[in-house]
C-alpha cells in the first residue's frame, strides 16, 4: 500500500484540472536518455521504488491529439541520486510538443501558463525542454531570456545526468489566453506590461480621438492566406479609409519576428480579424484599444467568445464582434442555400469538432459586406471617443 508521503506527492502531480503539473521539493535528477525524473527517498521519506508513475508535462491533459505528441516521463524514487551536473537553482521541465506552431495556442499553452508557473522564481530558474522545437526558442527567445537567467537545457538529448535542489514538471494553466486572478497573483494586465517591457513597446494606451494631435486612429487588418481570408480586402480598406483610419493590414508567418508583430500591433488603436491564431496578437494592443472579431459561419459563437472575447476583456480591451451572413460565406459558393451545412451548422456539431473545423474554419473564407459592416467600424470610432 503506498505510504501517505507518496500519496500526497501524487496528488500534488494531479492537482490541477487541465494541466499534468507536479512539484517535486528536495533533490531530484533528470535522464534525458531514459526520460526519468527521480527523487532522493531519504528526504522525501518515501522508500526506494514505492514512487512510480508518468507524467507527460503539457497543459490539455484531457485532449488525446495533444497529448499524442508529448513524450512520457517516468517518476520514480531512489535512494541515492547519481549526478553529472549539479544545478543551484530550481528547474521547471516542460514539453514543447502537443500543440506548439500554432500562435494561439503558443500563447495560451506555453508562454502564459510558463509566464505564471516561472514569475514566482524571478529569473532565478532553469527552464528544460523535452520535445524540442528549435524554432519555438528562436521565436520565443526574448520571452524566456526575460523568465530565466539560465540556459535552456535540450534534456532530449542530454546524456549527462542533471540534479537540482526541486523541481516543477508541467505548468499551470487556467483558461483560454488568460490568467484567473483568483488562483494567482499575477493577473494579464502584469503579463502585458511584462510584454511590453519585454519588446520596449512604446505605447501603453490607445489614443482617445479629441485628445491628440494624431486625430486618424490606426486600424490593423490581419489577413490569412490559406483559409478563412478576406476575399475583397481593397473594399474592406477603402471603406475603413473613408470614415477616417489610417489602415495597415499583417499576415504574421514564421518569417516574421515576433518583436516586430509586436511593435505594428502595438502601433494601432484597432485589431480586425477573422476568428483565427492571428488576433492572438491583442497581447500587444495598447490598453483600451478594440479588438473586432470577424466570426464566420458554423456556430463556433461560443469558440469565439471562449477564445478571444473573454480574454480581450481580461487584457482591458474593448470588444466588438460582426457575425457574417451566409451570403458573405464562400461555403454559400459550394453549397445550396437549404443545404444542413448552412441552414443548420449545429447538425454539422453533432458530428464532431474535427468535422466542425473541416467545413468552417478550414475550407472558408469572408466576401465581407462593407455596407453592412460600416457600422462596427463606426462604433469602435465611437468607442475611441470616450
Amino acid at each position: 500500500e503506498e505510504s501517505t508521503s507518496a500519496k500526497s506527492i501524487f496528488n500534488a502531480c494531479d492537482c490541477e484540472p487541465i494541466s499534468n503539473y507536479c512539484e517535486i521539493n528536495g533533490d531530484v535528477a533528470v535522464q534525458g536518455n531514459s526520460s526519468t525524473i527521480s527523487m532522493v527517498s531519504l528526504r522525501t521519506g518515501i522508500p526506494a521504488g514505492e514512487i512510480s508513475w508518468t507524467v507527460k508535462p503539457y497543459v490539455r491533459k484531457e485532449n488525446a491529439a495533444a497529448m499524442d505528441l508529448v513524450k512520457s516521463w517516468a517518476v520514480t524514487s531512489m535512494e541515492f541520486l547519481h549526478c553529472d551536473l549539479i544545478q543551484t537553482v530550481p528547474a521547471i521541465l516542460f514539453s514543447l510538443g502537443g500543440f506548439s506552431g500554432n500562435h494561439f495556442h503558443d500563447f495560451s499553452d506555453l508562454v502564459i501558463p510558463l509566464y505564471i508557473t516561472s514569475r514566482q522564481f524571478n529569473g532565478e530558474v532553469q527552464f528544460v525542454v523535452t520535445d524540442n522545437r528549435h524554432w519555438w526558442i528562436s521565436k520565443f527567445r526574448g520571452i524566456l531570456a526575460k523568465l530565466s537567467r539560465y540556459n535552456i537545457v535540450d534534456i532530449d538529448q542530454e546524456r549527462k545526468t542533471h540534479c537540482y535542489p526541486s523541481m516543477i514538471v508541467g505548468l499551470k494553466y487556467h483558461h483560454e489566453l488568460g490568467i484567473d486572478q483568483s488562483k494567482s497573483q499575477l493577473s494579464m494586465k502584469d503579463f502585458r506590461q511584462f510584454l511590453r517591457r519585454t519588446y520596449s513597446l512604446k505605447r501603453a494606451k490607445a489614443i482617445k480621438i479629441g485628445d491628440e494631435a494624431r486625430k486618424m486612429p490606426r486600424l490593423l487588418i490581419i489577413t490569412r492566406r490559406k483559409s478563412r481570408s478576406f476575399t475583397n480586402i481593397d473594399k474592406i480598406t477603402r471603406m475603413a479609409s473613408s470614415l477616417g483610419y489610417n489602415v495597415v493590414t499583417m499576415e504574421p508567418n514564421l518569417s516574421t519576428s515576433l518583436g516586430s508583430v509586436a511593435e505594428t500591433v502595438n502601433s494601432c488603436d484597432v485589431l480586425m480579424g477573422i476568428h483565427g491564431a492571428g488576433l492572438t496578437n491583442m497581447v500587444f494592443l495598447p490598453d483600451n484599444a478594440i479588438v473586432i472579431q470577424i466570426v464566420p459561419l458554423g456556430s463556433i459563437d461560443e469558440l469565439a467568445k471562449q477564445d478571444f472575447e473573454q480574454p480581450a476583456m481580461d487584457m482591458e480591451l474593448r470588444y466588438l464582434d460582426y457575425k457574417i451572413k451566409a451570403k458573405e460565406s464562400s461555403l454559400i459558393s459550394k453549397y445550396k442555400a437549404d443545404h444542413l451545412i448552412i441552414k443548420d451548422p449545429l447538425s454539422v456539431h453533432k458530428q464532431g469538432w474535427d468535422a466542425v473545423r473541416s467545413v468552417y474554419l478550414d475550407k472558408q473564407n469572408v466576401k465581407l459586406d462593407v455596407k453592412r459592416f460600416r457600422p462596427t467600424l463606426l462604433k469602435a470610432l465611437q468607442l475611441l471617443h470616450q
